[in-house]
């Protein structure tokens, strides 16, 4: 996933020894969890990379399948949707991501991946779940185990789908792309989480409306006159004409938004010239741009492309020969969790882990769970939390400076496992259980 994880008021939870209330639910995930853990331990031994989860999503698959729900494989190339219908009632899809990333693992874990694969890229590399989806899987088995026998507690249609390529952000369009709202039941509310590295374990967060941001990818391609370096007069530099322009970039934000609005313009790559004494003819800039409000992503789309175009015509450069501004499609859309339904799951979640839920401020990452919300505004309630995956030792000696908490991402995140997977698993079946609960 393409986020940081929320830290911010964090801290009062962290040390906070409230158990959460004893129930039978608890009890019967407990009971599970040996046979979960083993479940996720081979997950995380054995990652795929984006739109290559075919492993991954069989053996899932075929899990579901045998907990009596209708199983469809292949959707959005390796995605999976499995159906438990239960008489009259909502429809309540519960998502869960697949996909590993492009990352060589150095947690030291007994069971810590070994694979390697070849990405987009076409670089062979390590592959691990250093975002934490081998959790998310975990506890979606969890809670198909869980929902499938309690029936008699629920009316409805769930529908519990395995979603491809987060990573990369195309996965859940290309679930949507083939049909996932025309082929199957249509959902009138759709539910995740995700594991957040710099959150205590077993707590849980979220915000209300807007939870993390619009992501795009814009690439700059900035030409020029090349010639030598010991001439410039003969040459329209675009080392020049680009740093102008990255420096130009940064009013985007702190001078032509409102300084209530939040956005994010960043330069992550410059690229031009191989040699001291030669100008070159090209520099290549790539950007990321994060947003809330689609009208503020527009405008700052907007403004790349006329300071890129200005700078270049303030260097001389003639309007043939400006630089291309290039917005990478799809992007990815900014996930808001519609109020109404985030108040009534967490009113419930707040009664059932006392103590341990706290709304949190939204953040710059990307999800792609958006799209199943921007798909059908109108009709689809949504909402993404997080559960907490940093053990109680490690919380503690971050707190005193001792220790530095990896991120997601990271090679060395190793979340604690048991008490994300339990935590999920709880949640995750306890707001089903109250969306579909039968009169």
């Amino acid at each position: 996933m393409r986020l940081m994880a929320i830290r911010a008021g964090a801290s009062a939870l962290a040390l906070m020894a409230v158990p959460a209330q004893a129930d039978e639910l608890r009890d019967a995930v407990a009971a599970d969890m040996p046979a979960l853990i083993t479940l996720y331990e081979d997950l995380h031994a054995n990652p795929e990379l984006s739109f290559q989860e075919v492993e991954t999503a069989k053996k899932l698959a075929a899990r579901a399948r045998a907990l009596g729900f209708e199983v469809t494989e292949g959707v959005g190339k390796t995605g999976v949707v499995a159906v438990l219908k239960n008489g009259d009632g909502p429809v309540v899809m519960l998502r869960a991501d697949m996909d590993g990333l492009p990352v060589i693992e150095q947690t030291g874990l007994p069971y810590a991946s070994k694979r390697r694969a070849v990405p987009a890229t076409g670089i062979e590399t390590g592959v691990m779940h250093a975002c934490g989806h081998d959790t998310h899987m975990t506890a979606w088995i969890g809670t198909a185990q869980q929902l499938a026998a309690r029936k008699d507690q629920w009316s409805g249609t769930l529908v519990m789908i395995l979603q491809p390529a987060e990573e990369i952000g195309e996965g859940a369009k290309a679930m949507l792309d083939d049909g996932l709202f025309t082929r199957f039941p249509k959902p009138d509310y759709v539910l995740a989480f995700h594991d957040a590295a710099q959150f205590p374990a077993g707590h849980i967060g979220y915000s209300r409306g807007f939870a993390l941001a619009n992501v795009d990818s814009v690439d700059v391609v900035v030409p020029g006159v090349g010639g030598h370096g010991a001439y410039p007069h003969t040459t329209k530099d675009p080392i020049v004409i680009a740093a102008s322009i990255v420096t130009r970039l940064q009013t985007l934000v702190s001078r032509e938004l409102n300084p209530t609005d939040s956005a994010v313009v960043t330069v992550g790559s410059f690229q031009a010239g191989s040699k001291h004494n030669i100008i070159p003819d090209e520099a290549r800039l790539q950007i990321t741009v994060r947003s809330y409000e689609d009208k503020t992503r527009q405008h700052l789309l907007d403004g790349i492309r006329r300071i890129a175009r200005a700078e270049a015509m303030a260097a001389g450069m003639p309007e043939d020969k400006l630089p291309k501004v290039t917005v990478q499609d799809p992007y990815t859309p900014a996930t808001f969790n519609t109020l109404e339904f985030t108040d009534r799951v967490m009113a419930g979640l707040k009664t059932r882990f006392e103590g341990r839920v706290m709304e949190t401020p939204a953040v710059m990452g990307g999800e792609d769970f958006s799209q199943f919300y921007r798909a059908d505004r109108e009709n689809v309630e949504s909402l993404i939390f997080w559960v907490g995956g940093v053990s109680k030792a490690q919380w503690e000696k971050a707190e005193k400076g001792e220790l530095d908490l990896p991120s997601l991402h990271s090679p060395f995140w190793a979340p604690d496992a048991p008490v994300v997977i339990a935590t999920a698993t709880e949640a995750m079946t306890a707001a089903t259980l109250d969306l579909m609960k039968k009169n």
